[in-house]
């Protein structure tokens, strides 16, 4: 199939288009590198079945152009800055609910009919099931990334219905993995070392968090499109573990071989709207006989090999 790729240089999204060309899939690549690295795509670029284009997702003229003669979009543009919601709320409403919108609307001006859509598990907010299916009742949102996303998967769903699109909703823990830019692992590993003897840690450490490998993302959305068949498919993707922030730190510092004393910022979360218990259920996508190959300890350490490998992605995160 040719597929289309939203977000095509960034963590997960050239890690996914490393995958379809992988499996024989012709792609056309869209990102404007805002986030996105080129040298993620290295690999991509010396397939025959490759193509990248240069643009943004709210530019609608030049989205509905590339998409043109596309089989399926996988739409994973998005801003994925959570912690720094409140300090730029219209940046989530525009990079992760219009930039959807516009992906909608290309579609339709291309009669491209299939998507799937990296949601977020943050949409159950500090849901009052745990672990958390895809059934649960939403709770009032707090994040305005999750109520973006959520923004998001409601248009994909009135699409759906009322121009004949499929789609396919996936709603993430936090993924690890190579290719890894921003989140726990990086800010810890950054900081240690800045400063080896302490870290500073944000809210209390007891925060209890689902994580899932990259490569077994993946492997779980190919799952889903090539066994769910409904009109909307959502699944929730996650391993079937949690662990605290402490147990975190306690791996990477052990790894590295550090000691620091821990300094903590205090409160049960990191910041605003940050859910201090994340959970999924996954009994859904496991039925279809998917599971992830390495556990969450297992995806911490690979993050944290790739990133004492490739001091370049930290430079460039300065």
């Amino acid at each position: 199939m040719k597929a289309f790729v939203t977000g095509a240089a960034g963590f997960v999204g050239s890690n996914l288009v490393d995958r379809l060309l992988q499996r024989g899939d012709e792609v056309v690549a869209y990102d404007n590198l805002s986030t996105g690295m080129t040298e993620f795509l290295a690999e991509a670029r010396k397939s025959r079945r490759f193509s990248f284009v240069k643009a943004d997702v709210l530019d609608e003229v030049a989205l509905a152009r590339a998409m043109n003669g596309a089989d399926i979009v996988f739409h994973l543009a998005g801003n994925a800055d959570v912690r720094f919601n409140t300090r730029y709320p219209r940046k989530d409403l525009e990079l992760n609910t219009i930039a959807t919108h516009n992906v909608l609307e290309a579609m339709r001006s291309n009669s491209v009919k299939k998507i799937a859509f990296s949601s977020s598990g943050s949409v159950y907010g500090e849901a009052p099931v745990i672990p958390t299916p895809e059934t649960c009742p939403f709770p009032v949102q707090t994040s305005l990334y999750a109520a973006s996303k959520l923004a998001g998967e409601g248009l994909i769903s009135a699409y759906c219905e009322g121009f004949g699109f499929q789609a396919w909703i996936f709603r993430f823990v936090s993924i690890l993995g190579e290719r890894y830019t921003h989140g726990h692992v990086f800010d810890f590993y950054k900081k240690l070392l800045e400063n080896p003897r302490e870290l500073v840690v944000l809210g209390n450490g007891k925060q209890r968090k689902s994580y899932l490998y990259v490569q077994d993302c993946i492997s779980a959305i190919f799952t889903a499109l090539d066994k769910a068949h409904d009109h909307v498919n959502v699944f929730n993707l996650g391993t079937d573990e949690y662990c605290d922030v402490n147990d975190s730190i306690g791996w990477i510092t052990e790894a590295l071989g550090l000691s620091p004393r821990r300094v903590y910022a205090g409160g049960d979360r990191g910041w605003i709207g940050d859910n201090p218990f994340i959970f999924l259920d996954t009994a859904k996508i496991r039925a279809l006989g998917w599971k992830p190959e390495l556990a969450i300890r297992e995806g911490i350490l690979h993050t944290l090999n790739y990133l004492t490998a490739n001091r370049w992605v930290l430079d460039r995160r300065a």
